[in-house]
């Protein structure tokens, strides 16, 4: 089965057409749609859209980029919410060390309290890792959760070993399918493929032959086939190992 580990479908970019891309994304073979929060305002659209679509499963976290409005109260609010919705997982949370203005401490701060969260409900996490795995990795080996999915992995070998040991698959979406991306490419060639999972983030990280379009979980199944290509396996073997992997690694995915 094809599962979009990441995909914003509660985004504004959905909103004239949602119905048809969830009915685009079932007939492409797309089994379940993980829909990560980013911050307390949209909590209660992803709880919604969760309802609303049987394809889509709810993630609940603050991301790093909207730390800068949120409040302590934010993180019971998230308790809360996590207990009490069907969640598969913490995310979207993390660091990004990309944005040029930014505050690492206000970011390290959520990210680790978010951490606790997790280890104290024995929830995976989702995380945005960009330009931050070093100290990402730092804050997994003090705060020890079940595991998660490092989402749009663009690190080194050595580094996606070290997810792995601490129990993580790596989520690999439409940047691998730029012919340009020789390195992310390599990875997604020669890493065990029992590491990875699929993921669109939709809208975003459109893959090759979309251009700047809006990207959309439909385009799953031909990102699995460019997975199968560099890997020199059928797209049947990628989609069953990926969508085991997604279940063995959020064990609350229906």
């Amino acid at each position: 089965m094809l599962v979009d580990t990441h995909c914003h479908l509660d985004a504004a970019e959905f909103d004239a057409d949602r119905d048809a891309v969830v009915g685009r994304a079932g007939r492409a073979g797309v089994g379940r749609i993980v829909v990560p929060a980013v911050e307390r305002a949209n909590f209660d659209a992803v709880t919604d859209c969760c309802r609303d679509y049987a394809l889509c499963v709810p993630a609940y976290g603050i991301h790093p980029m909207y730390v800068d409005r949120a409040t302590e109260d934010d993180l019971a609010v998230l308790d809360q919410v996590l207990r009490r919705e069907p969640a598969v997982a913490i995310g979207e949370i993390g660091l990004d060390f990309f944005v040029a203005e930014r505050d690492e401490t206000r970011q390290q701060f959520y990210f680790a309290e978010q951490l606790k969260i997790a280890r104290d409900l024995a929830l995976p996490v989702l995380l945005h890792v960009r330009r931050a795995i070093d100290p990402i990795l730092a804050q997994l080996r003090r705060v020890h959760v079940p595991g998660g999915i490092a989402h749009a992995f663009n690190g080194s070998r050595q580094q996606a070993d070290e997810f792995v040991k601490l129990g993580f698959k790596l989520g690999f979406g439409g940047a691998m399918t730029h012919e340009r991306a020789t390195r992310l490419r390599e990875l997604a060639a020669t890493l065990p493929l029992d590491a990875l999972v699929l993921e669109t983030d939709a809208p975003d990280m459109p893959p090759q032959w979309l251009g700047h379009a809006r990207n959309e979980p439909a385009a799953l199944a031909r990102i699995a086939g460019v997975l199968a290509q560099l890997r020199g396996v059928s797209a049947d073997e990628v989609i069953a190992t990926t969508g085991k992997n997604a279940r063995s690694v959020l064990p609350r995915l229906p």
